[in-house]
C-alpha cells in the first residue's frame, strides 16, 4: 500500500516511533483494567503483537475474555499542548498464539526485532505472544484531527515492512 494521506503517514510514524500502548481488559468482575505493555508490529500477520506474562492480571484476562482495547499515543515532551498529541485507539480480539507454530515465530521475530534485550524471554514457559486483531480505530492525528478508520485500511498498513 502507498501511503500518502497525511494522516495515515502520521498513523504510520506514531505505530513506528512509540514503543509503549495502555492495554485495556475487563476483569473476571466486569470492570475495565488499563495496564502498559510494549508492543511491536508483525506484517506477516498486519497485527500488532504484544508479549505479556501469565503473572500479569491483563494476561489472565484476555485469555478468558478476548475482547480488549489498545491505545497508544505520542509520548509527551514537556510543553506539548496535550490536545495536540497524535493517538490512536484500537478495539481489538487478542488472539493467543501457539509456541512454535509459524505464526509464533513470525511474532517473536518482530517482538525481538523491536526489543532485542527481550528475546531471552521468549523461553519463558508463562510468557505468550499475542496477536490484536483490529476490530475498529479510533485515529487522532491532533487537535481537531479526529476520524474512525476501516480495520482493513490499518490492516493494510500494518503490513508495510517496518523502516
Amino acid at each position: 500500500m502507498s501511503v500518502d494521506d497525511p494522516l495515515l503517514i502520521s498513523l504510520q510514524a506514531l505505530l513506528q516511533s512509540e514503543r509503549t500502548a495502555s492495554l485495556g481488559t475487563l476483569s473476571n468482575q466486569g470492570l475495565p483494567v488499563v495496564s502498559r505493555v510494549p508492543f511491536a508490529i508483525c506484517p506477516e500477520q498486519a497485527s500488532i503483537i504484544i508479549h505479556i506474562s501469565e503473572m500479569a492480571a491483563h494476561t489472565r484476562y484476555l485469555l478468558q475474555r478476548p475482547d480488549a482495547s489498545l491505545m497508544i499515543s505520542q509520548s509527551e515532551h514537556g510543553q506539548d499542548a496535550v490536545h495536540d498529541l497524535p493517538r490512536v485507539t484500537f478495539q481489538m480480539l487478542a488472539r493467543k498464539l501457539e509456541r512454535e507454530q509459524p505464526d509464533w515465530e513470525q511474532a517473536k521475530q518482530a517482538y525481538t526485532a523491536r526489543f532485542p534485550d527481550m528475546e531471552f524471554l521468549s523461553s519463558f514457559t508463562d510468557f505468550h505472544f499475542f496477536a490484536l486483531d483490529l476490530v475498529r480505530v479510533r485515529h487522532i492525528a491532533g487537535f481537531a484531527a479526529a476520524r474512525t478508520l476501516k480495520p482493513e485500511l490499518v490492516r493494510a498498513l500494518l503490513a508495510e515492512p517496518v523502516t
